[in-house]
């Protein structure tokens, strides 16, 4: 049996465009001589389409494509994924189609309602009274995604005899998911005893990326095929080819992060009609990581670095910030903000005397990155170039930004990526030559806001931060388990209390690509308003 295996990158609502991929891969596998060919779930609407799959008239042009895919298919039948109207209810299918005609339909039975996913607002499950079709004298077993994770499903299908097993996905990326995804087709794979084909897109839908990975396993639970990660490909599956492996090695976990991280930006950036990107550069490791993220998605000439410094930014920073734009070979301006600052605090002056507030604190430093911001938007609107923030996870998660100032712009790159994280994707990059400043990486992180300032001064160390911090976001754990681990009782509690009250500037955040199993937003869902205490 021949199976082509379309890892595709579908764009949510792009209709005509996704319709094209399908057909392209018809018509592959069909020059192929192909039993099948198999695409990824959802792939016409492309995933998650959300409360587009509420409207009406996205619906009906929904129902075209399917009927054109239809139409359209010839020897080699093509299984893809597709919301299904059933009266008033939407389904989540997978359509089968050959010689014109649409030969089996399969409404996935398990829709996940965490983290990402959100399928039960828009769906009906299927009953499974259909997930075994015969296909040019195969016995074809059909799943979609989440399907294949529920051992009560996976006892019944078992029952079934059938000669290869399809499951259609849409999986987003997080670090180390893809040998989990393989542990489960292999266990799956044995107890179906029938080859296992998991197919999978890739590309990114703002703060999603996915990653690819499809593979393929046999009956006795061997891989025989992996697909590259984070980037299309398509190819030929002979499950009669005794022998014959196709197998793409996995590289290591941090680079898969700097690739999703350069998808990410990518696709967010070029698929809302921005080619170009405009980033603020400090001499700091964030911002210097932010820009070479930016580069490698979209190309030195579409990075512009603007360096703003104030009264308070040392010469190294400065000098760091211009030796990056030389690695890089990105342009670079530098517009200096000590006298908008002067001017905006001597507006102030008499109404700060006049509330005996005139002694400088917080307010003094968010003015200065503010101010910054302000610069950065003005540059953004004239130019028409999307602002990258450059904020980490560890100070999202703290509050350790400002609103309206370094949290300004239209894509967060770094907003699930621990600062721990953010300095060894720095050491990474600079594995085979100097991209990121050696200094910018060995001295102490300050946001220079006020003299001799140092993000030691506000926060402890970000190993212990980011340890007390992925404990609990990642795992959920309390106060007390934390403390168990090791760590000062009283300092995890005010980490937990700062992770708690910084929840409206969160809300106020820019998207940003998801690289844990727990990120802000979508994933991580607080409400702002809320009395509960540690």
């Amino acid at each position: 049996m021949k199976i082509f295996i379309a890892q595709v990158a579908p764009r949510v609502g792009d209709l005509n465009g996704n319709r094209r991929l399908v057909f392209d891969a018809m018509a592959e596998a069909e020059h192929a001589l192909c039993d099948l060919v198999v695409l990824p779930e959802l792939v016409i609407t492309g995933y998650p389409p959300e409360d587009l799959l509420l409207r009406p008239a996205f619906m009906r042009e929904v129902n075209d494509a399917v009927a054109a895919v239809v139409k359209g298919s010839r020897n080699t039948c093509v299984a893809f994924g597709a919301p299904r109207q059933c009266g008033d209810m939407l389904r989540n299918s997978v359509m089968l189609a050959q010689h014109g005609k649409l030969v089996g339909v399969y409404d996935k039975q398990f829709l996940p309602n965490y983290g990402v996913f959100d399928e039960r607002r828009y769906f009906e499950p299927g009953d499974g009274a259909d997930c075994l079709f015969v296909i040019n004298g195969w016995r074809v077993g059909v799943g979609i995604c989440e399907d294949l994770w529920h051992d009560e499903l996976a006892l019944r299908q078992q029952q079934l005899a059938c000669d290869v097993w399809l499951n259609l996905n849409a999986s987003p990326f997080h670090v180390g998911k893809q040998a989990v995804r393989e542990a489960l087709v292999r266990r799956r794979a044995i107890s179906f005893r029938a080859a296992l084909v998991y197919v999978n897109p890739v590309g990114g839908q703002d703060e999603v990326v996915f990653d690819g990975g499809s593979h393929v396993v046999d009956a006795e639970g061997n891989l025989i095929m992996r697909a590259p990660l984070l980037e299309p490909w398509s190819g030929v599956v002979d499950l009669a080819a005794v022998g014959q492996t196709q197998i793409t090695p996995l590289s290591e976990s941090i680079e898969q992060v700097y690739q999703a991280l350069v998808m990410g930006v990518s696709d967010y950036v070029l698929r809302n009609g921005c080619t170009q990107v405009v980033i603020g550069l400090s001499g700091g490791i964030d911002s210097a990581l932010t820009a070479a993220v930016a580069v490698d998605a979209l190309g030195a000439a579409n990075v512009l670095g603007v360096l703003l410094p104030s009264h308070y930014s040392s010469d190294h920073s400065i000098d760091d910030a211009e030796a990056l734009v030389t690695h890089l070979g990105i342009d670079a301006i530098t517009l200096p903000i000590a006298d908008g600052v002067d001017a905006v605090e001597q507006t102030l002056s008499a109404t700060f005397a006049a509330w005996d507030k005139s002694a400088p604190d917080v307010t003094e430093e968010n003015i200065q990155a503010r101010m910054r911001g302000l610069l950065l938007m003005a540059i953004s609107n004239k130019t028409g170039r999307m602002v990258l923030t450059t904020g980490n996870k560890s100070e999202m998660a703290v509050g350790y930004a400002t609103l309206y100032g370094d949290m300004a712009g239209g894509f967060a790159v770094l907003k699930d990526v621990y600062k721990t994280q953010v300095f060894a994707l720095c050491r990474w990059l600079n594995r085979e030559r100097e991209v990121i400043p050696e200094n910018t990486i060995t001295k102490p992180p300050s946001a220079e806001l006020r003299p001799d300032q140092k993000d030691s001064d506000s926060l402890p160390d970000y190993a212990v931060l980011d340890a007390i911090l992925s404990a609990s976001i990642e795992e959920r754990l309390g106060v007390e388990e934390i403390t168990a681990r090791g760590y000062d009782r009283a300092e995890v509690k005010r980490i937990v209390r700062m992770l708690q009250l910084a929840e409206y500037k969160r809300r106020q955040a820019a998207p940003g690509v998801k690289i844990t199993e727990r990120a802000f937003g979508r994933d991580r869902r607080y409400p702002i308003t809320h009395a509960f205490r540690e």
